[in-house]
C-alpha cells in the first residue's frame, strides 16, 4: 500500500538532498527496495496521480503499555526518555505488527496533551535562498465589461528574495489551486523545499493537535511532483506567513 507522505520524504531525500538509498532506507526505516519502488514513481500531471485510501493499523492492545511507559517516563529529565522510534522498536519485539506512523501519531498527541502548554513568542523569521514559499487566497471584487465579478487571488511570496506571484480565479477549488502553482513556478523559474499555508479545505483534510496535519491526498500529489514539503499554520497564527499576509492586504 503507498503512503504518499512517504513517498515524499523519499524523493526529497534522494532528488533535493543527495542522499543514497541505502541511507534513506537507514533514515526512514524501510527496505531499499520500497526506496528504489517510490523513486521509480512517475508524476507528470499532479491531479492525475491516484492511490487506495490509507489505512494505518490500530494500536489496539498495545495503547495501554504505551500509556503507561509515556506516563511513567514524563517524571524523568528529557535526556532519559525514549523517542518515538524507540518505543515503535520496543512495541515490534513485543508483538506489534502496526505501522510507526501510528506510534509517532500516539506520543506525539500523549505529550502534547501531558505537557503544559507553552507561553507564546514571537521569533524573528529568517529564511535562507529557496528556502520557503507563502501562499495565501485573497477575495477582490472587479468591473468586467461594466459588470462587478467576484474573484480570488491566489498569492505567492518567495520568503527569502520577498518576490512575489499572483493571479485571478472564479473559485478556490482545487484544480485552480494546482494550475495556480503551475503558473507560479513557471514564473519563478523552480521551486523552494517547503511551502507554508493556512488550513485551507483543499490542503488540509484533517486537523490534529498541535501542527499535526492530514493533508488532502490530491494535494499532497501536487507537493510530490514538485517535490516541496508542506507546512501548514498554526490555528489561529498568521503571522507565521506574515510576508504573504502583508501582500493580501496591499
Amino acid at each position: 500500500m503507498l503512503c504518499m507522505e512517504t513517498i515524499l520524504k523519499v524523493r526529497r531525500l534522494s532528488l533535493k538532498q543527495g542522499l543514497s538509498q541505502r541511507a534513506i532506507a537507514k533514515q526512514l526505516q524501510i527496505s531499499r527496495h520500497t526506496v528504489s519502488k517510490y523513486l521509480a514513481i512517475e508524476t507528470k500531471e499532479p491531479p492525475a496521480y491516484k492511490r487506495a485510501q490509507t489505512h494505518y493499523p490500530k494500536l489496539g492492545e498495545f495503547i495501554s503499555v504505551l500509556t503507561q511507559r509515556l506516563t511513567d517516563e514524563a517524571k524523568l529529565p528529557a535526556k532519559q526518555r525514549l523517542t518515538a522510534r524507540r518505543h515503535f522498536e520496543k512495541l515490534r519485539t513485543e508483538g506489534y505488527q502496526g505501522a510507526y506512523c501510528a506510534v509517532a501519531s500516539f506520543v506525539r498527541q500523549f505529550k502534547e496533551q501531558y505537557q503544559p502548554a507553552p507561553r507564546v513568542v514571537f521569533i524573528p523569521q529568517r529564511f535562507s535562498a529557496a528556502d520557503a514559499y507563502q501562499f495565501d487566497w485573497s477575495f477582490e471584487t472587479v468591473k468586467l465589461n461594466g459588470l462587478l465579478v467576484k474573484l480570488k487571488v491566489a498569492h505567492f511570496r518567495l520568503c527569502h528574495s520577498r518576490a512575489f506571484f499572483i493571479r485571478a480565479y472564479p473559485n478556490e477549488k482545487l484544480d485552480m489551486l494546482i494550475d495556480a502553482h503551475n503558473h507560479a513556478f513557471a514564473y519563478f523559474g523552480g521551486t523552494p523545499n517547503r511551502s507554508i499555508y493556512d488550513n485551507m479545505k483543499t490542503a488540509v483534510k484533517h486537523i490534529r493537535m498541535g501542527k499535526e496535519r492530514i493533508f488532502n491526498d490530491k494535494f499532497l500529489s501536487m507537493m510530490n511532483h514538485f517535490i516541496i514539503e508542506p507546512v501548514a499554520c498554526t490555528l489561529a497564527s498568521g503571522w507565521e506567513k506574515g510576508q504573504v499576509e502583508r501582500q493580501v492586504r496591499t
